[in-house]
């Protein structure tokens, strides 16, 4: 049976944390780079979207979202116990308003009227809710790492890099550590290797 087949965006944030989980899980699969601008016409096909990550599963289902990637690894196998430690509200308010104030901070010209200064303030409102959350304990899934970490690295990190000096002077040592680590671990050194760009019959 073929390996289900992935169709990824190296610096994509939802790509990245569907490439942690299955990382994580050991699941194997065909990787497929692609540039967002040149999109494959198979992965148009099936799933018309067309953004980043699409998995094609060896039985023809595909998974288009990120979170559905994740939790797909992770049920074939679960070797860090990540399903069993998901905070579902934080995850949600990422991928809701962080991601929304976030995409207005980092491409203001692209939203018509947006402040980004007005938007980088809404997001480090929320970015304080992680401060209050790794001032208690490491991760934000608990003392290890886990889903909900995988889930939002990505997101902190886009943040992060939009302004890494203003970043780095914030009243943020909890969460300053926690990303910083997260960056630096052999996992996320794993998924974000470079793939040569995927070509149709390649």
């Amino acid at each position: 049976m073929a390996d289900p087949i992935l169709y990824s965006f190296r610096r994509c944030p939802y790509a990245m944390r569907a490439r942690l989980a299955l990382r994580v899980s050991g699941a194997s699969y065909e990787h497929r780079e692609i540039v967002l601008r040149d999109k494959p016409q198979h992965m148009l096909e099936i799933s018309p979207k067309g953004t980043v990550p699409v998995l094609l599963l060896s039985d023809g289902t595909v998974l288009e979202e990120s979170l559905d990637i994740m939790r797909w690894a992770l049920q074939q196998n679960d070797p860090e116990s990540w399903l069993g430690r998901v905070d579902e509200e934080l995850v949600a308010v990422n991928d809701g308003p962080f991601k929304h104030h976030l995409d207005r901070y980092k491409y203001a010209p692209r939203y018509d009227g947006a402040d980004p200064l007005e938007h980088r303030a809404a997001c480090a409102a929320i970015l304080q809710g992680l401060e209050n959350h790794l001032a208690a304990q490491p991760f934000l899934s608990g003392q290890t790492r886990g889903f909900t970490d995988a889930a939002i690295a990505p997101f902190v990190r886009q943040f992060a890099n939009t302004d890494r000096e203003w970043f780095d002077a914030q009243d943020w040592p909890h969460m300053q550590r926690w990303l910083s680590d997260y960056l630096a671990s052999d996992l996320f050194a794993e998924v974000m290797r470079k793939h040569p760009l995927w070509v149709p019959g390649g």
